[in-house]
Protein backbone atom coordinates (compact mmCIF):
# COMPACT_ATOMS: atom_id res chain seq x y z
CA UNK A 1 0.00 0.00 0.00
CA UNK A 2 1.48 3.35 -1.30
CA UNK A 3 -1.31 5.54 -0.19
CA UNK A 4 -4.99 5.98 -0.48
CA UNK A 5 -6.49 9.53 -1.09
CA UNK A 6 -9.83 11.23 -1.47
CA UNK A 7 -9.91 12.28 -4.64
CA UNK A 8 -13.57 14.33 -4.04
CA UNK A 9 -11.83 16.57 -0.97
CA UNK A 10 -10.16 18.70 -4.03
CA UNK A 11 -13.55 18.48 -6.08
CA UNK A 12 -15.51 19.81 -3.49
CA UNK A 13 -13.11 22.19 -1.94
CA UNK A 14 -10.53 24.52 -2.37
CA UNK A 15 -7.48 23.87 -0.41
CA UNK A 16 -5.50 26.18 1.43
CA UNK A 17 -3.39 24.60 4.06
CA UNK A 18 -2.13 21.39 4.35
CA UNK A 19 -0.98 19.27 8.02
CA UNK A 20 0.76 15.79 8.33
CA UNK A 21 -1.01 14.21 11.75
CA UNK A 22 -0.63 10.99 13.56
CA UNK A 23 -3.91 8.83 14.21
CA UNK A 24 -4.17 6.57 17.32
CA UNK A 25 -4.96 3.15 15.80
CA UNK A 26 -5.76 -0.62 17.36
CA UNK A 27 -3.85 -2.85 15.83
CA UNK A 28 -6.38 -5.00 13.45
CA UNK A 29 -6.69 -1.42 11.84
CA UNK A 30 -3.49 -0.78 11.29
CA UNK A 31 -3.44 -4.31 9.10
CA UNK A 32 -6.34 -3.24 7.40
CA UNK A 33 -5.19 0.17 6.11
CA UNK A 34 -1.70 -1.85 4.86
CA UNK A 35 -4.24 -4.02 2.75
CA UNK A 36 -5.85 -0.73 1.52
CA UNK A 37 -9.22 -1.30 2.45
CA UNK A 38 -9.86 2.59 3.49
CA UNK A 39 -13.27 4.07 2.76
CA UNK A 40 -13.00 7.98 2.89
CA UNK A 41 -16.87 8.19 1.72
CA UNK A 42 -18.94 11.28 3.96
CA UNK A 43 -15.45 11.65 6.05
CA UNK A 44 -14.99 14.48 8.06
CA UNK A 45 -12.56 16.17 10.82
CA UNK A 46 -13.80 17.70 13.70
CA UNK A 47 -12.70 19.44 17.15
CA UNK A 48 -13.87 18.39 20.56
CA UNK A 49 -12.30 20.42 23.97
CA UNK A 50 -9.14 20.65 22.24
CA UNK A 51 -8.46 17.59 20.30
CA UNK A 52 -9.00 16.54 16.59
CA UNK A 53 -10.28 13.54 15.80
CA UNK A 54 -12.21 11.86 12.19
CA UNK A 55 -15.40 10.39 11.76
CA UNK A 56 -16.95 8.40 9.50
CA UNK A 57 -13.62 6.85 8.07
CA UNK A 58 -14.06 3.56 7.19
CA UNK A 59 -11.58 1.32 7.74
CA UNK A 60 -12.56 -2.38 6.87
CA UNK A 61 -12.59 -5.24 9.65
CA UNK A 62 -9.17 -7.17 9.49
CA UNK A 63 -9.84 -10.34 7.30
CA UNK A 64 -8.30 -12.58 10.12
CA UNK A 65 -9.06 -10.49 13.41
CA UNK A 66 -10.90 -12.41 15.89
CA UNK A 67 -13.88 -11.05 18.46
CA UNK A 68 -10.69 -8.51 19.35
CA UNK A 69 -11.74 -6.89 15.66
CA UNK A 70 -12.47 -2.72 15.62
CA UNK A 71 -15.68 -1.11 15.04
CA UNK A 72 -15.33 -0.24 11.21
CA UNK A 73 -16.39 3.62 11.55
CA UNK A 74 -15.77 4.28 15.12
CA UNK A 75 -14.22 8.22 15.85
CA UNK A 76 -10.03 8.17 15.80
CA UNK A 77 -8.10 10.88 17.20
CA UNK A 78 -5.44 12.80 15.38
CA UNK A 79 -2.23 13.56 17.19
CA UNK A 80 -1.41 17.07 16.32
CA UNK A 81 1.22 19.65 17.54
CA UNK A 82 -0.23 22.58 20.17
CA UNK A 83 0.78 24.88 17.80
CA UNK A 84 -1.30 23.23 14.52
CA UNK A 85 -3.58 22.79 16.74
CA UNK A 86 -4.41 26.15 17.85
CA UNK A 87 -3.68 27.42 14.22
CA UNK A 88 -6.47 25.23 12.80
CA UNK A 89 -9.03 26.42 15.52
CA UNK A 90 -8.47 29.44 14.88
CA UNK A 91 -8.94 28.95 11.15
CA UNK A 92 -12.40 26.95 11.60
CA UNK A 93 -13.87 29.55 13.93
CA UNK A 94 -14.11 31.94 10.47
CA UNK A 95 -17.26 31.32 7.90
CA UNK A 96 -16.51 29.13 5.92
CA UNK A 97 -13.21 26.71 6.92
CA UNK A 98 -13.42 23.18 7.35
CA UNK A 99 -10.66 20.64 8.42
CA UNK A 100 -10.84 17.96 5.29
CA UNK A 101 -8.84 14.16 5.00
CA UNK A 102 -7.03 14.11 1.81
CA UNK A 103 -4.61 11.04 2.37
CA UNK A 104 -3.21 7.93 4.47
CA UNK A 105 -0.48 7.00 3.95
CA UNK A 106 2.27 5.25 5.98
CA UNK A 107 5.60 6.80 6.91
CA UNK A 108 8.54 5.54 6.11
CA UNK A 109 9.02 3.94 9.96
CA UNK A 110 5.97 2.52 9.23
CA UNK A 111 3.24 4.31 11.41
CA UNK A 112 -0.24 5.25 9.73
CA UNK A 113 -0.01 9.42 8.97
CA UNK A 114 -3.58 11.23 7.47
CA UNK A 115 -2.74 14.22 5.31
CA UNK A 116 -5.67 17.08 6.41
CA UNK A 117 -6.28 20.56 5.18
CA UNK A 118 -8.04 23.77 6.31
CA UNK A 119 -10.20 24.06 2.96
CA UNK A 120 -13.03 26.08 1.78
CA UNK A 121 -16.41 24.62 -0.06
CA UNK A 122 -16.45 25.25 -4.05
CA UNK A 123 -19.16 27.21 -5.35
CA UNK A 124 -21.09 25.18 -7.92
CA UNK A 125 -19.29 27.41 -10.72
CA UNK A 126 -15.61 26.51 -8.96
CA UNK A 127 -16.40 23.22 -9.72
CA UNK A 128 -17.54 23.90 -13.37
CA UNK A 129 -14.23 25.79 -13.61
CA UNK A 130 -11.69 22.97 -12.09
CA UNK A 131 -13.60 21.05 -14.99
CA UNK A 132 -12.95 22.99 -17.60
CA UNK A 133 -9.64 23.88 -16.43
CA UNK A 134 -8.41 19.61 -15.93
CA UNK A 135 -10.16 19.21 -19.43
CA UNK A 136 -7.97 21.46 -20.91
CA UNK A 137 -4.95 20.34 -18.89
CA UNK A 138 -5.78 16.22 -20.99
CA UNK A 139 -6.47 17.68 -24.36
CA UNK A 140 -3.07 20.00 -24.09
CA UNK A 141 -1.10 16.80 -23.36
CA UNK A 142 -3.03 14.66 -25.52
CA UNK A 143 -1.78 16.91 -28.68
CA UNK A 144 1.79 17.45 -27.38
CA UNK A 145 1.84 13.61 -27.01
CA UNK A 146 1.09 13.40 -30.99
Amino acid sequence: MKEISNRSATYHFAIETKFTAGMVLLGTEIKSIRQGKVSFNDSFCMLNDGELSIRSLHIAEYSHGTANNHNPVRDRKLLLTKKELRKITNKTKEKGYTIVPLRIFLSESGYAKIEIALAKGKKTHDKRDSIKAKDAERDLKRTLKY
